[in-house]
């Protein structure tokens, strides 16, 4: 069993991993380059393509490996409501993150209409910074859960 938990484990933090250091690689490498060599709509469409493809990996990824570990952790001991409530925030988090991610992957005649909101141009770096603060939060609960199996 301790192999599957391995596993599953190496599996959700190499696919947060990707889609959170991919947005960091597209908002500081990627974007200003596209963007100082003039324009190249048809390359900037076949990376955000690309991209968002390994983003939609990563979330179901994500999800199914987050479950199991969610279950796997809850039913191993018993818990304190501190990890509780950091897998509440955790949970909140990562579900802006899937739908700031969704908001940004419509269909382009959606995402061309939409692209003057301030949303719309706030996205990408909310979906950073979310998926920054759901990597503390993990640590955090890791943390948490191996203070809990200790033995005291």
């Amino acid at each position: 069993m301790l192999e599957i938990r391995l596993i599953v484990r190496a599996a959700h933090i190499l696919a947060a991993a990707a889609w959170v250091g991919g947005s960091i690689l597209y908002l500081v490498a990627i974007l200003p380059a596209l963007r100082s060599s003039g324009p190249a709509p048809a390359v900037a469409a076949q990376i955000a393509a690309l991209f968002r493809r390994m983003v939609n990996v990563c979330i179901g990824v994500l999800l199914l490996t987050g479950a199991y570990l969610m279950f796997d952790r809850l039913t191993q001991t018993a818990l304190g409501w501190p990890y509780l409530v950091v897998l509440g925030l955790k949970i909140a988090a990562a579900i802006a993150m899937y739908v700031l991610a969704i908001y940004l992957g419509q269909s382009n005649i959606r995402r061309l209409a939409k692209r003057s909101t301030r949303l719309s141009r706030a996205a990408p770096q909310l979906v950073l910074a979310l998926g920054i603060i759901v990597f503390i939060l993990g640590a955090l609960l890791n943390g948490l859960f191996e203070a809990t199996i200790a033995p005291h």
